[in-house]
């Protein structure tokens, strides 16, 4: 059965227009989300993850770090990944900066395991739930990785050229 002239036209418009469209708007929103809860991580309790960011850095720098520094890095951290990725400014180097600071995030499974699971391995707390939803920044991030070279989305499979075999 062909499809529709109508509906293919209509899908291919679309698909072009998410092909055009959709890594900035991935970048911004994963910007804006990185901005977001950077800088609500500037006013002490604000942020629901505050407390146990604070004492996940302390963890991994075996005390080194009191909560309150903590905050402030990851605060401006974050609010400079946020910047980096809405301004587009030196991708390679914010994009390392979200990986690493992805990995600080999934620690607390690891270290507070009691924190994250309400019934382990299927019902998750708050906190787990924030975690969690990390996995489709971590995503986001290696799809805007793999356009730091020139790398792009193509609506029809023709428009990429040939394919690199394995």
């Amino acid at each position: 059965m062909d499809v529709l002239p109508w509906f293919d036209r209509a899908d291919r418009r679309v698909t072009a227009w998410m092909a055009r469209h959709g890594l900035g708007l991935l970048r911004v929103s994963i910007g804006v989300v990185f901005l977001w809860f950077g800088a609500i991580k500037f006013v002490p309790g604000l942020s629901p993850a505050d407390e146990l960011a604070t004492r996940t850095v302390g963890a991994l720098t075996f005390g080194l770090i009191a909560p309150e520094p903590a905050r402030l890095m990851i605060a401006t951290l974050e609010t400079a990944i946020g910047l980096g990725l809405l301004l587009g400014w030196w991708m390679r180097v914010v994009l390392l900066l979200l990986a690493l600071q992805m990995l600080g995030t999934l620690t607390p499974v690891v270290l507070f395991p009691g924190e994250v699971w309400r019934v382990p391995p299927v019902a998750l707390t708050i906190e787990g739930q924030y975690i969690a939803k990390n996995a489709v920044l971590i995503a986001g991030g290696i799809v805007l990785g793999a356009t730091v070279r020139g790398g792009r989305l193509v609506a029809e499979p023709g428009e990429a050229g040939p394919t690199p075999r394995d």
